[in-house]
Order: C-alpha cells, then structure tokens, then sequence
C-alpha cells in the first residue's frame, strides 16, 4: 500500500481542494506526521469511508415560521457603572431586557468557554483550554451569594472599567481575590453538580491548581510547557499537590457552578421576557493544546493544529493552534467524544452555532513541525455527528447555526439544510459577477448578517480599513492590497445602487456619500434592507449599533493588534438611549416583528 493510500484509509486527504476550484497536493511528510499522530501504527484504519450524505431522521429544532431578528456581541465589550472591567452575565441580563423590549428574539455571544485563569492573558475565546466548561472572568461577583463590597477595590475598579481595553490581569486577580473571599466565608458546592461534572469536573479543577502552581514556579499556564513530571494528570507529583490543595479543587468546582447558576439564571430570564430564543451560544471548533480539555485525553490530538489553507484573505494559510478530537477515535466511538460536548453546549442556550461547521465533515490539519500552507484535509465520521447534533438540537430545543465559511466542499450545504442546520449567511460574502445578492434570493433556512467577529465593522468596511490591516500586517502583498481597495469602490457602489433601487435612500443621498465613512442614516438602510430576507433568523453587530470603528478581531495576529479586548466606547445604558440604536432596532422590528 503506497503512503497515500494508506493515508486515505485514515481519512487524511492525500489532494485536496481550495477556493475556486483549485487542487493542491499534501507534502508527504505531512502524511507520514498526520498517521503517526492519527496511532496508524497501532490503530486499524476506518471501516468506512465517511459520505457526505445527510444521515436518515438527522433533522435539528428550528424555531417555528417566524423571521426574528437578534443582537450578537462580545460579552467581555460591555460596558457599565457595576462591572468590574469586563463585561458580566448582569450586563447582560441588563441588554436583554431592552433588546426584548425592541422586539429582539436572541443574543448571541462569544464562546464561553472555559479559559486559563492562571494566565488570562490568553484571552482569545476561540482558543479555549475547555469548552465544556464556563469562563469564571463572566461572573457578576457582585451577584454572589455572600458577596461584600468591602472585598472589592472601588478605586481600581474604577480604573478598570475606565480603561479602553479589557486588562484580563487584573480583572482576574480582582475577581479570583473576591471570590476567594467569598468562598472561604463556607460557600457551599452542591453535591448534584459534583455528581453530574463528574471527572471531567474535577480533572478541569485541578489543572487550574496545577497550572497556577506552575506558573508561580516560572512556567506557562499550558500543561505542554511544564517540567515532565507535572504533565502526567496521574502523575506523583500532580497527585501529591491535590492531595495538598482539596480545597483550592473545590474552589475552582465551585466557580464553574457559579457560572451554570448565573448563565442558567440569565437563559431563564431571557425566556421570561418573551424572547423567542434567548441566548444564542457560539461553539470553538477547537481547544487549545495545552489546555484542560487535552491534558490526559487520549481523544483530544495536542501534536496536531487546525488551520485553514492560503485564501483571498491570507496567502500564507492560517493556523489557529487549535487541538482537534483525533477522527480515528471519533469514528471508532460513533462519535461520543463530540455527542457528549454538544450535549452539555445546547442544555445552556436556545441557538448554538457551530464555529466552522465544515468540520463536521473535515478539518484542515497541519502535524508537528508543518506550517498552515502544508496542511491537509482530515475526514470525520460526518453522519455519526450530524445525528448527535441532531438529537441533541431536538431535545433541547436548540436551533443549530453553522458557520459555513470558507473553503465549503460542494455538496456541505445540501447536507446542512437536508438535516436543517443554518446556514450561515455574510452580506459582505454573497456576491457574484453582477454585485450583492438580493437579500430575498437568502435562503430560509439561515441565519443573515452584515458581518461577524473576524470582518470590520460596517464603517470600517466601508472605508477599506481591514485592507489596510492585512496590508500592514503582511498577509497580503501590495498587488492584492491594490486589488482589493478597487474592488471595495466596486462594491460601496454596488451597495448605494441597491440601497436607491430597494428605496430605502434616495439617489441624491448616495450621491453625498463618499468612501470616507459611513452616516448613521446609511448603517440603519442598509442593515433594513438584509434583514427583508426570508431567512429565519437576522443578526445586528452590537458594534454597529455602536457606531464603532474598530474590528474585535484580526484573524492571524497575535500581539500586533488587540484582539478581544477592545471594549464598545460608549456604556450599555447610554448605548440602549443613542438614535442609532433606537433606529436600527425600530427598522428591524418593523421587518421582522415578533
């Protein structure tokens, strides 16, 4: 058998496609890492090829006939007089009763997931040590049972929410000082969430001791860094600390049941005030590698990385660092490992949307030792997870959202929409040789927006900035920098003819407009006018509503740009009271009433 053949026969893509049609070649030495990481040397190769073919009876919730409209947003971006410098699940509960009372049927978030508290400089939610568990930086700590001020610094506090970017440092020794404040008042752990965490709950508990032993002894937060002996979870030395630090364990349960209790609260409230949907939850499409969720597993890959091949938006390719679950083990358990992390993710939220959807079918993997532009394709047990996320979807009454961007291979739509996952559908991305798609040609079953966390702004995109970015940061050269600053005059064009054409400006008001920014009046036609698609469900960006100018993100940088830190410039309670607020709320409850 030839190295790729046998590559195929664990479901490692020997050629595999990019956007536009073209083939490109795996180098063999990405093969051969990718088998040995697969265990091809001591595991049987798959017993059936995955199809893409939606799986008989595969079908998830969808939320009635109606066309709602919802806010999605940052958590952490929120601003207010009580928090502590980040934004918490009180700001929210806050936000959710003026978007119920605009006529909002959701909000949707970033991930949640669980991150690394003993270094939260690590603060991407994409890139997270757990999802199945909660990051404890989102706690109202005010709301704690057993809470006093006097824990509290008012002073930095103050300085806290005053400061332009989120200082995760800090906001995480003020909190975890709090908290710990509390706890040792004897907070108690309920013995049915003990239960129910199980050993994945104790296991996350004490990596956080772990890892905050470790790095007070110099070393990083991530089990991959620290000396040998610490790295086994079965290890001595890591049993002889928890002996030592029970109660540090407890600790670190408790916050996690902190964090079902005040999300479970603010999911319950959401519903209370009417909203359709309520909390509508995003799901990483993968863990960090030295996290809690890899350390010990014998599912989890943390010598491979996901990643995405070179595209319009970087030439080089991208690697997220993320850890995928091994699709040997994934097929040889139907899938487990994923039924019970989308199990627990859809209990918590009436929408989940699965962050790069495509992996349901595929992941873009790089081995040791490759870079993003030597990676391949990787197979999973695609009807195996479409009917877990099928039966969990129903019986928690989950509508399922999938982030379809990309690389999409011909045919994942037709699978999505036969097992009624929606689409995922970016005004910016529906285009073709005669301009932007007609907002009524969207397909029903998807969700509808003008952007979304790794894009600009609606400003920003209208100015060109996030050419500017990917210019300035390398990921494209100047040729392509060239190319697309005339494409977008194409395109701001194209848009101000649709805008007159649908009536929602007039001629001589696009004839005022220049690409130097983008009036209120225009954020507010043109976010009217794509959420007149059929599309079931339509997302506004808080930072629209915001007027904001700046991206929460910039895919493929690290330091150079403040990636998930950037807070709205305006409070929550002076946000909810601006024209554009009112405005771009009113016009999408008149287009989509509840």
């Amino acid at each position: 058998m030839t190295l790729r053949d046998r590559a195929r026969a664990y479901g490692i893509q020997p050629q595999y496609d990019l956007v536009g049609g073209a083939q490109r070649d795996a180098p063999d030495d990405t093969l051969r890492g990718l088998l040995q990481a697969f265990g091809a040397d001591r595991l049987p190769p798959l017993a059936d090829e995955p199809q893409l073919v939606a799986p008989p009876g595969a079908q998830c919730h969808v939320p009635g006939q109606g066309r709602h409209w919802g806010i999605a947003l940052q958590l952490y971006q929120l601003r207010s007089a009580r928090n502590w410098g980040i934004g918490d699940f009180a700001d929210l509960q806050v936000l959710a009763g003026h978007a119920a009372q605009a006529g909002a049927a959701f909000l949707g978030l970033n991930p949640l997931h669980a991150m690394f508290l003993a270094d939260p400089s690590r603060c991407s939610p994409f890139s997270p040590s757990n999802r199945r568990f909660l990051n404890p930086l989102y706690l109202a700590v005010d709301a704690v049972p057993g809470f006093d001020p006097a824990m509290a610094d008012a002073a930095l506090l103050r300085d806290l929410r005053a400061a332009p970017l989120v200082d995760y440092p800090a906001v995480a020794a003020a909190k975890l000082s709090a908290l710990r404040a509390i706890w040792a008042k004897g907070a108690t752990l309920p013995k049915a969430f003990l239960a129910e965490g199980g050993e994945d709950l104790h296991r996350h508990a004490l990596f956080e001791v772990v890892s905050a032993e470790m790095v007070a002894q110099g070393h990083g937060a991530g089990w991959l860094s620290w000396p040998a002996p610490w790295q086994a979870v079965d290890g001595e030395a890591v049993r002889t600390l928890a002996d030592k630090r029970s109660d540090d364990i407890a600790f670190h349960m408790w916050l996690q049941y902190l964090c079902q209790t005040q999300l479970r609260a603010l999911r319950d409230g959401c519903q209370s005030l009417g909203m359709a949907i309520g909390l509508y939850l995003d799901f990483a499409v993968g863990e960090a590698a030295d996290g809690s969720g890899s350390w010990g597993s014998d599912i989890v890959l943390p010598d491979v990385r996901i990643g995405a091949p070179p595209d319009y938006f970087n030439e080089q390719g991208q690697d997220w660092g993320l850890a995928p679950l091994s699709p040997v083990a994934m097929a040889a358990t139907r899938a487990a490992p994923f039924r019970e992390l989308i199990g627990r993710a859809t209990r918590q939220a009436g929408a989940l949307r699965i962050d790069h959807a495509m992996g349901l079918w595929q992941l873009f993997l790089m081995p040791q030792g490759a870079g993003a532009a030597d990676g391949t394709y990787a197979r999973y047990p695609l009807a195996d997870m479409l009917t877990a996320l099928a039966e969990a979807s129903r019986q928690n009454a989950t509508t399922i959202i999938g982030e379809d961007l990309g690389n999409v291979p011909p045919g994942f739509r037709d699978v999505m929409e036969a097992c009624r996952i929606l689409s995922y559908r970016i005004f910016f991305f529906e285009r073709d040789a005669q301009g932007f798609i007609p907002p009524e040609n969207y397909p029903r079953e998807a969700l509808a927006c003008l952007s979304t966390h790794d894009l600009p702004t609606f400003r920003g995109w209208w100015r060109g900035d996030d050419v500017a970015l990917r210019e300035r940061f390398g990921f494209i050269g100047q040729a392509a920098a060239d190319e697309q600053r005339s494409s977008r005059a194409a395109e701001r064009a194209d848009l101000l003819g649709d805008l007159v054409a649908a009536g929602l400006i007039t001629a001589d008001t696009a004839g005022t407009i220049g690409p130097d920014d983008a009036p209120a009046a225009l954020t507010v036609a043109v976010h009217k006018h794509l959420s007149r698609a059929p599309s079931r469900l339509f997302a506004v960006r808080l930072e629209d509503m915001a007027a904001e100018l700046s991206p929460v993100n910039v895919p493929s940088t690290v330091d150079e740009y403040p990636n998930w830190r950037r807070k709205l410039t305006v409070p929550l309670d002076t946000l909810v009271e601006t024209p554009l607020f009112r405005d771009l709320a009113a016009a999408l409850a008149a287009e989509r009433p509840a």
